[in-house]
């Protein structure tokens, strides 16, 4: 099994966190690696398995808790953890409790972890096209505040996800946008455009007054060494695609 990769965000500097990739982990198969998705078919026990590893690369002994995501804009408040077999429908996740990691997965939507280290507060958000228009971002921030957090503390790190170039759009898709979101598509082949998700997802955490904002600019689509790709897998028509897992949480050492 190759080693787990993790990536940090320089923003999120001394909050356990990490993006995962699908480097390491059980999977094998079209899904090889950390798929860490129950939606992709693959045997429960292993995506369980895939889900603890990538857990103990970020807070060893923290319990993982994370929801059904559905692209909608709802938030939940963890105070205590819930197995994975009584998920929460939503799409966001906050806590102000130790030993807790947020995660949220991802196979092209964005993955958002947000943190005031001073507040002892941390998010997590699947901000998809979908959930990001309805307002899941702001859901996230404002759930966060209710804890004890300050937007201008807050830092953001927008991991993996599928960059402008590889997301190419119809018309219908642009004209659910108002007139004012024109700079984040550019144009394509007749009847077609390319979305850049990562900017409206950082666009919609500024309008909310986030703090620190970071992209990492690191498309899902292109690398497929290192990310699954929802896109891809349906281009290639190949039968199913697996996860990233991104995690965030608060050590009983920095509160």
């Amino acid at each position: 099994m190759a080693e787990i990769e993790a990536i940090r965000a320089g923003s999120l500097a001394g909050v356990p966190h990490g993006f995962m990739t699908r480097k390491g982990g059980l999977s094998t198969g079209p899904i090889a690696g950390l798929n860490c998705g129950y939606g992709s078919g693959e045997e429960h026990a292993l995506v369980v398995a895939n889900r603890r590893l990538a857990a103990e690369a970020v807070l060893p002994g923290a319990s993982l808790v994370a929801v059904h995501q559905v692209h909608s804009p709802i938030c939940v408040t963890v105070e205590d953890p819930w197995d994975d077999d009584h998920r929460p429908t939503a799409d966001a996740l906050v806590t102000a409790r130790s030993s807790i990691l947020l995660g949220i997965v991802t196979a092209d939507c964005a993955p958002v972890l947000l943190a005031d280290s001073q507040a002892g507060v941390i998010g997590a958000a699947h901000a998809g096209w979908r959930g990001a228009h309805g307002g899941v971002i702001e859901a996230t921030v404002g759930a966060m505040e209710a804890l004890g957090a300050r937007r201008e503390r807050i830092a953001a790190a927008i991991g993996p996800a599928i960059a402008q170039p590889s997301y190419e759009v119809g018309e219908d898709f642009r004209t659910q946008f108002a007139p004012e979101d024109e700079r984040f598509f550019a144009a394509g082949k007749p009847g077609h455009c390319h979305f850049d998700l990562e900017y409206y997802v950082s666009s919609r955490l500024g309008l909310a007054n986030v703090g620190t904002i970071e992209k990492l600019g690191l498309d899902t689509y292109a690398d497929e060494t290192r990310f699954y790709s929802f896109r891809r897998a349906t281009h290639r028509a190949e039968p199913n695609y697996g996860r990233q897992i991104s995690l965030i949480g608060i050590s009983k050492s920095t509160i």
